[in-house]
């Protein structure tokens, strides 16, 4: 018999490489065979409910890295809280209605202005279908635990209905109106958009001062004085009705060297502007108050015209001349002002931003209002109203779908009003809990400055705005006609609107004194998207039997501030006085490693499903654990490469665990904790505080700080110390001995409880390592997170193994200068000499524990009186590393002086042939070969 025969030497067949790529599929195939989604649920009921509410993303293309971020998180959350003892489903959702399915269909060739409405949506909704199939199949190759099989969609004809029953609620109190005011419009969607559809790109700008000729200057200003304004839009000057002036500013009238006439700028801003305009040399002749202006009038720069000056704060001395020139039609400022004093909103634009004949200079009829901006700077030369004409770069807003600027446009709309109950949503944000802290505050705000929202759309891939026009163009909407339209969209559709007449959607017998005819007419705009997923909480969360409402729960990207979590909002204390959700948690958005953003462009768009096929979903899930999410989060080769190191760590601790338990029962071999160890006791301690920190970072959404305690524990506290010295008793002791089942215990214990705390982020790893536990659920996914014990020994545990582990550092660090000067190799190949301070001293007889074999030194020697002169001081004690006496042991490995002091085994050292001798007797008479 070989003396390799005689060690406990751990077996499993656990594999050390994951194979992730190929063994993820194969085990969420047996997740889904074996209906673990429903198990878990079942095995929830009447406990305690948690409804994490999925916000839709939107059905078009693969997934990427964000998409991952999210949908993770949130199995994350759900993982936990279902074995966390709390009945939490998940039913993951979709929106599909929208500009960016007629986009691609618009690639494809398809041209919706010719096609029949209905036949035209049908190809959207088949679009749509196929999206969400392929979005399925990457979020399930994720590993994300949901109702994969009855998502809502927004397409769904309940959904609909649902929605349509939320615009009638909304109009029954009040909160929805038609009206003609400058919206966001993108000419190249031809639509509004939502303060949600629009992000800001740098663009280059032509800026001009213009001059406008004082024509009634109210006894105080005289006509060859000009009132000089400043934009940044010269398209909007053939638009231009009046002039805005702040009543609070002074403004300097100024008399210019060469000049025959006068000009009136803000006093604040007369430096600069005379710096802009190159006047050296020019003084002011007079300063008056905004308020002295007030209903003056200027001729128009361009045309045989006059507009009128007004006062409003507005105006700001941050930018221009302290004037602002006011287009009622195409600004909201110049709307709210151009109102109070009555003037017309003014807007001679079509749907794709080009002047229609109503301007009064037929040559701009139809040139689209970027390139009127040459055209009309060249008029303001040749009528020398233009005084000076820069270009600069600054931010614009742009339409988030075609990437190319939007304007404002009065335009007639439906509009939400959230002014009407503005006070009631800023009450139920301060009711509602905010991951982080500051996003109360950042959704407060965008609440409290909102406008009204503009919910039509000039589109045919929407579900519609459920209004009939009587024959005197009235609008008609009733609860009747509501619910009579959501009854038929519940059974047909939201198509019905498109194949049915007017009368067919109306109740039967409909009348109106607006119509004596009978005859109506539908609305042929749609909802906004947003008023979509923003109806949820009625399509889905109190409509579904398995959720209720309001969720627990709302997870997004923190641009959703705007977007779902605002129109979510609005819609639900709209139609039912509180918020849709308890808590609001919202992430960064996915950036590369350098802080760019995904793009094609530069070539560092990293695609999950690559990822899967390369590492696995693991290494995703673990990135998105490993992750700070409440700022921007970096992702690149590199980093996911890092985490599939950590990866490796925690894989390979699992599988040295598992060999080293594979021979132990938990039934039978078990060690109670009153008869184990003080250090295997300690280790229990430390494991129970990992367990309590972990459950209770998980309570706060902080997966970053599971992963990392998780992570701290695998490397310090297990492999770097307990299971590095457990080689000495796992291998070497009896198979049987105390210390050894007392160690598996331990360890055992420590599988147990990791492997269900970390199921939520590694729930293909956990899962293949819980087969090879010997525990009662057939998965780790069906088993509850582990309880958080108690210890009557734990301060004094805590406290004694705290000073231990310094004193450890110490000899470590020993040690270490002992190797560096030759002294030894390997550890074991050590004697220490201690001369421990007396709290060291009390330290250790309190522990009772064998110290030299924690060390993994050879010898340990603990003296008294003075140290020698050679001896290295530390806080902890004084210490002297010599070279142990004696040999080898060759099954051991330390260096003894009993080595072959049991003449039939030669090669052992006197502990082992001990253990040996009473573990293999026959063999010991026949002789251990090495």
């Amino acid at each position: 018999m070989r003396i390799k025969d005689t060690l406990n030497l751990g077996k499993t067949k656990f594999p050390m490489r994951g194979n992730l790529p190929n063994r993820e599929g194969e085990w969420q195939k047996a997740w889904e065979e074996n209906k673990l989604y429903e198990q878990r649920l079942k095995l929830n009921e009447g406990k305690p409910r948690f409804d994490l509410h999925d916000g839709p993303p939107f059905a078009n293309g693969n997934i990427h890295m964000g998409h991952s971020l999210n949908k993770i998180s949130k199995d994350i959350i759900v993982r936990y809280k279902n074995m966390s003892g709390f009945y939490a489903p998940f039913v993951p959702g979709w929106d599909t209605h929208g500009l960016p399915i007629e986009q691609q269909l618009a690639k494809q060739g398809v041209d919706r202005k010719t096609m029949d409405r209905a036949e035209y949506r049908e190809l959207c909704r088949k679009y749509a279908m196929e999206q969400i199939d392929k979005q399925r199949t990457d979020f399930k190759r994720l590993g994300v635990m949901a109702d994969w099989d009855h998502p809502y969609i927004t397409l769904q004809p309940k959904f609909e209905a649902e929605e349509i029953r939320v615009f009638g609620k909304m109009f029954e109190k009040g909160y929805i109106y038609k009206g003609l005011k400058p919206v966001y419009w993108s000419p190249s969607s031809e639509s509004t958009l939502a303060e949600a559809e629009v992000e800001y790109h740098d663009v280059k700008s032509p800026a001009i001062y213009v001059a406008f000729q004082v024509k009634d200057g109210k006894g105080i200003l005289d006509n060859d004085t000009y009132m000089v304004i400043w934009t940044t839009t010269p398209w909007t000057i053939p638009v231009n009705v009046g002039i805005t002036v702040n009543p609070k500013f002074e403004y300097s009238v100024i008399k210019v060297a060469g000049e025959d006439r006068k000009f009136v700028i803000g006093t604040s801003q007369l430096e600069k502007v005379a710096e802009d305009l190159e006047w050296k040399d020019y003084e002011v002749v007079d300063t008056f108050k905004g308020t002295d202006f007030d209903r003056m009038t200027v001729k128009h720069p361009l045309y045989d015209k006059t507009s009128l000056v007004m006062n409003d704060t507005y105006v700001t001395a941050e930018d221009g001349t302290g004037l602002v020139h006011n287009a009622t039609g195409f600004g909201e400022d110049d709307y709210n002002v151009g109102k109070k004093y009555g003037l017309p909103v003014y807007s001679p634009m079509d749907d794709q931003g080009r002047y229609t004949k109503d301007i009064p200079d037929p040559n701009l009829v139809g040139v689209f209002y970027d390139d009127a901006n040459k055209m009309i700077t060249k008029q303001l030369e040749e009528k020398k109203a233009l005084l000076k004409l820069s270009f600069f770069t600054h931010s614009y807003p742009h339409d988030w779908r075609t990437k190319k600027p939007v304007i404002y446009r009065a335009t007639t709309q439906w509009f939400a009003s959230v002014d009407a109950f503005r006070d009631q949503i800023l009450a139920e944000i301060e009711k509602a809990n905010f991951t982080p802290s500051w996003g109360k505050t950042r959704l407060y705000n965008m609440i409290k400055d909102r406008g009204d929202w503009v919910i039509s759309r000039q589109r045919a891939w929407g579900v519609p705005l459920p209004i009939f026009y009587a024959e005197d163009g009235t609008p008609i909407v009733s609860k009747e006609t509501i619910e009579h339209i959501a009854q038929i969209f519940e059974k047909e559709g939201s198509n019905a609107w498109y194949t049915h007449t007017a009368e067919e959607l109306l109740p039967a017998g409909f009348k109106s004194e607006h119509s004596p005819n009978g005859k109506f007419k539908k609305e042929t705009d749609i909802l906004d998207v947003w008023f979509d997923s923003g109806s949820s909480h009625q399509g889905v969360l109190a409509a579904r039997p398995e959720l209720h409402y309001p969720a627990d729960l709302y997870l997004e990207g923190s641009d959703q501030y705007r977007g779902w979590f605002n129109s979510s909002l609005i819609t639900s204390v709209a139609v039912s006085g509180h918020a849709p959700y308890k808590s609001i948690l919202s992430q960064g958005f996915v950036l590369d490693d350098k802080g760019h953003k995904m793009s094609k462009s530069l070539g560092n768009v990293i695609s999950p499903n690559d990822v899967i096929k390369q590492m696995g979903a693991e290494i995703i899930r673990l990135w998105v654990a490993s992750a700070d999410t409440t700022s921007d989060v970096a992702v690149s080769k590199g980093i996911l490469q890092q985490n599939a190191e950590s990866y490796r760590k925690i894989r390979n601790t699992l599988r040295y665990m598992l060999a080293n338990t594979s021979d132990f029962d938990p039934k039978t071999n078990r060690v109670a904790y009153s008869d184990l160890r003080s250090i295997d006791q300690y280790m229990e301690v430390v494991l129970n505080k990992l367990v309590k920190d972990c459950l209770a970072a998980y309570d706060k959404y902080d997966f970053t700080s599971v992963y990392k305690m998780v992570f701290k524990f695998i490397s310090n506290e297990l492999s770097a110390f307990y299971l590095d010295f457990a080689k000495d008793v796992l291998y070497i002791e009896g198979e049987d001995s105390l210390p050894r089942r007392a160690m598996q215990t331990v360890i055992y214990d420590a599988l147990v409880k990791l492997t269900k705390v970390m199921t939520p982020i590694l729930p293909h790893t956990m899962e293949e390592a819980w087969g090879y536990l010997k525990e009662d659920e057939d998965y780790v996914q069906l088993s509850d997170m582990p309880e958080v014990e108690t210890f009557d020994n734990e301060a004094e545990l805590v406290e004694n193994w705290t000073k231990f582990m310094k004193f450890r550092d110490d000899v470590l660090k020993a040690l270490e200068e002992a190797r560096n000067d030759k002294l030894i190799g390997k550890s074991f190949e050590a004697c220490v000499d201690v001369y421990p301070t007396a709290e060291t001293k009390t330290v250790f007889e309190k522990l009772n524990a064998d110290m030299r074999q924690i060390l993994i030194v050879s010898k340990l020697n603990i003296l008294d009186g003075e140290a020698p002169a050679d001896a290295k001081e530390f806080e902890t004690a004084k210490l002297v590393v010599k070279h142990a006496e004696g040999e080898v042991c060759q099954r051991c490995r330390m260096t003894r002086k009993d080595v072959g002091a049991d003449a039939k085994l030669p090669t052992l050292c006197g502990r082992c042939a001990e253990i040996v001798e009473a573990n293999f007797p026959e063999e010991v008479k026949e002789g251990l070969e090495d």
